[in-house]
C-alpha cells in the first residue's frame, strides 16, 4: 500500500510539471517570431526613406559644408519667401533646402547631388527635421539635371563650374534669383557681393535681356 500511495504521488506531481510546462510553451513561441520581425513604425520609417544608387561619376568637387551663417546670409540676400522654389546644386548633406523650408518656410525645396553618400546624410538629415514633405534630394547629374521651375538657384561649387552652368542658368525665367557661396560667374557681374565671417556670398537676377558678351555658349571643361 505504501508503495502505491508513494507511486500515486510521483505521478500526480509528474503530471502537474507536464502541464505547466505545457503552459509555457506556446507563451514563448508565440512570443519569438516578434523579436526577429521589425515593428510598423520601424517598417514605416524605412520604406519612406529614399533608396540610393552607384554615383554616375566621380563628384566634381569635394564636399565641404557651408557654415550656417553663410546659409542664412545666402538665402536672406536671395530673399526666399513662401512662395518661392528653390533648388540647392551641389547640395551635400542638405542644410541649404531644409533651412530654407525650415525657417524661411519656402513652398518646396530640391537638393541635387551626385554623390549617394551625400543624399543619404541629406535624406537621414531632412526626416531628423521633420521637413520630408516639402524638400527632396535628387542623386543626379547636375548638369545634366532640370531646375526650369526654380525661383532660386544656390550653388557652392567651384568657379569653372559656376561659369559652366552659365547658359544654363541663363535660360531660366527672368527674375530668377541666383546665390553663390564663395565663387562668382566669371564675366556675369552678381548684383550684390556681401560678406559673412571672412567668406563671400554673390547673387544675380536672371535679366530679361542677355547681355551679349554671355550669349555665346561656354565650352566645357
Amino acid at each position: 500500500m505504501k508503495l502505491q500511495a508513494m507511486l500515486k504521488v510521483l505521478f500526480t506531481t509528474v503530471s502537474v510539471s507536464s502541464l505547466m510546462l505545457a503552459g509555457c510553451t506556446p507563451t514563448q513561441q508565440a512570443s519569438s517570431p516578434q523579436q526577429g520581425e521589425a515593428s510598423p513604425a520601424t517598417v514605416e520609417v524605412q520604406q519612406s526613406m529614399p533608396t540610393t544608387q552607384p554615383a554616375e561619376r566621380t563628384p566634381d568637387v569635394v564636399y565641404v559644408p557651408t557654415p550656417p551663417e553663410v546659409v542664412d546670409r545666402m538665402l536672406s540676400v536671395a530673399k526666399v519667401g513662401k512662395n518661392d522654389v528653390l533648388y540647392d546644386l551641389g547640395s551635400g548633406d542638405g542644410r541649404i533646402p531644409i533651412t530654407a523650408v525650415q525657417k524661411y518656410g519656402v513652398k518646396k525645396a530640391v537638393g541635387i547631388d551626385i554623390d549617394p553618400q551625400r543624399i543619404k546624410e541629406a535624406n537621414a538629415n531632412a526626416q531628423k527635421a521633420g521637413v520630408t514633405n516639402k524638400v527632396q534630394f535628387r542623386q543626379q547629374d547636375l548638369f545634366k539635371s532640370d531646375f526650369s521651375e526654380a525661383t532660386v538657384i544656390s550653388l557652392y561649387l567651384l568657379p569653372e563650374l559656376n561659369v559652366k552652368l552659365r547658359p544654363q542658368l541663363l535660360k531660366l525665367k527672368p527674375g530668377t534669383r541666383i546665390v553663390s557661396h564663395a565663387f562668382d560667374m566669371g564675366e556675369w557681374k552678381p548684383n550684390k557681393v556681401e560678406q559673412v565671417d571672412g567668406r563671400t556670398v554673390y547673387f544675380w537676377t536672371v535679366p530679361e535681356k542677355i547681355p551679349a558678351n554671355l550669349q555665346q555658349s561656354t565650352p566645357s571643361s
